[in-house]
């Protein structure tokens, strides 16, 4: 028989395991609802070039139209405590075209360090599609963005310096899309290929151009299918293989590049037949 201590005792344990559970079931629905918030934020909005976002979500490149309400809903709900459901607010809200929305949780989510929401924000400042442009801005948010390691802010500040004239040093360009390049972003690699290709940034390397045009064709970028039918038609940085050349062009072409459709015509028609004043006469095809 358990004397008055030992019933005390068992008594005390039992009292407190009961409390225990009480809490835990108080404490479990909260938990429970926040993580279902952000689990359904993510199944509709999140994207699939976020490096926030989790290996096991797949993401999706645009919201549907049916699920953006659900979408800023959940995501709206989930953002008090994730960054990435803040830029996913961003995206629900962009996608309702309510671009001051937008622009804010895209703000908010880069200041809690979203690259992915600074290459957003920085878009939007640089084409001045929902107020007036701010390109030193954006350049300062592509810029940080490339420092995080975001592919995409690497290759749109290369591609803001060089379309506005700016003093970017493209060797630093180089360096940031080499880094870029390393995440198996397509085009990243396709634009660390073209500065190779060209000399830009650093020393000309038609071989390594080569290998980064080939890694991004593999991933069906229509701008690198085209360039590796370049090399593999001249022969430039490898083997010269003209089946394999059509094979990239075709790929290209069907994707909607244009240089891939004339230079499809050119394997078809190589021969042309010219008068002395070099105006085309007619083509001759095989």
């Amino acid at each position: 028989m358990l004397g008055k201590i030992e019933l005390k005792r068992v008594h005390a344990v039992t009292i407190t395991a009961v409390i225990g559970c009480l809490v835990a079931l108080a404490i479990a629905p909260a938990a429970h609802a926040q993580s279902a918030d952000l689990v359904l934020c993510d199944r509709i909005a999140a994207d699939p070039a976020d490096p926030d976002r989790p290996a096991d979500v797949k993401g999706v490149a645009d919201i549907a139209a049916s699920d953006i309400a659900t979408a800023i809903k959940f995501c709206k709900r989930a953002s008090a405590g994730s960054r990435r459901a803040l830029y996913e607010l961003g995206r629900a809200y962009a996608a309702n075209r309510q671009m001051a929305e937008a622009m804010s949780a895209y703000r908010k989510a880069a200041d809690k360090g979203s690259s992915a929401a600074m290459v957003e924000l920085g878009a939007i400042l640089a084409s001045g599609s929902a107020g007036p442009k701010d390109e030193t801005e954006a350049r300062t948010l592509f810029a940080r963005a490339a420092q995080a390691g975001n592919a995409r802010g690497a290759t749109n500040l290369a591609a803001l310096s060089a379309d506005s004239g700016g003093s970017f040093d493209p060797a630093e360009a180089r360096a940031m899309l080499t880094k870029a390049a390393e995440t198996n972003s397509a085009e990243a690699q396709f634009q660390l290929g073209l500065m190779m290709a060209n000399g830009v940034g650093g020393p000309k390397d038609d071989v390594a151009a080569r290998g980064l045009f080939e890694k991004a064709a593999a991933q069906g970028h229509a701008g690198a299918l085209d360039w590796m039918g370049n090399f593999a038609e001249s022969g430039r940085g490898g083997p010269q293989d003209s089946e394999a050349a059509k094979n990239y062009y075709e790929k290209a072409a069907a994707l909607g590049n244009d240089d891939a459709k004339v230079a499809l015509e050119r394997l078809k028609c190589p021969l042309v037949m010219k008068t002395k004043r070099g105006e085309v006469l007619t083509h001759l095809c095989f």
